[in-house]
């Protein structure tokens, strides 16, 4: 069961939407496409807001869609819990951008905003894991044969030990902030690489299949289709 002090840590989501759309091949960055008649990234943002009831959102969005990114947080009557800042060259960069916002002890997710079938269930247990343990990393285990490339050779892995790592990534404050005091490294593919960096360990936490990441038009289909059998 959560302390009072837990119950009442500080909450925010840094909602990562910098994608290009390049995979997509649509002109329309992928966090803006329609889903059920609303932006992916209002179904992500619309899930971090009803998890919590005092969640505040940091967005981060490319400067030229800054406008698209307020009429989501409009539409969604956000705005007295939503700041908006610009992305940067990588997604470490961007994610340092929304981390600046943050002068206070809190519980820190970081997430994919094309990730739009986030639960609140997967919300609260990373939050529940970040209390006890500093961080928690969702992650799914393998469900395909996993071969690891040598050269022109190959090698089959034990996927029983291999786990797909998603979002959101959740972090103590205390934890998150310094380990992005940092010059940009290109091992860091994702936060758990920089905090890990910085020498902590990260802490595992049961991911959900259905918390795809939107990428290709096949995705679209495949998240309308699960929203519905919700």
């Amino acid at each position: 069961m959560l302390s009072v002090a837990g119950l009442n840590m500080k909450k925010y989501a840094v909602i990562v939407a910098g994608g290009n759309g390049q995979r997509m091949g649509t002109e329309v960055p992928k966090q803006f496409l329609l889903l059920k008649n609303k932006p992916v990234l209002w179904h992500t943002i619309h899930t971090f807001l009803e998890s919590y009831p005092d969640m505040q959102i940091i967005l981060v969005v490319p400067e030229e869609h800054q406008q698209a990114g307020e009429k989501i947080i409009a539409d969604l009557q956000a705005s007295a819990r939503t700041t908006i800042v610009h992305g940067g060259s990588t997604r470490f960069h961007s994610v340092q951008n929304g981390l600046k916002k943050i002068q206070e002890p809190a519980v820190v997710f970081v997430h994919d905003g094309v990730r739009c079938l986030v639960s609140k269930a997967l919300i609260h247990r990373c939050y529940e894991a970040a209390l006890a343990h500093g961080s928690a990393i969702p992650a799914v285990a393998a469900t395909d044969s996993i071969r690891i490339a040598e050269g022109t050779s190959s090698k089959v892995a034990d996927r029983n030990k291999v786990r797909i790592v998603q979002t959101p990534q959740t972090f103590l404050s205390e934890v998150l902030l310094p380990a992005f005091n940092t010059p940009y490294n290109e091992v860091f593919t994702d936060e758990a690489t920089v905090v890990e960096a910085s020498g902590k360990t990260v802490h595992l936490v049961q991911g959900e299949h259905s918390n795809i990441k939107i990428t290709r038009p096949v995705d679209l289909l495949i998240a309308e289709s699960i929203m519905v059998d919700r």
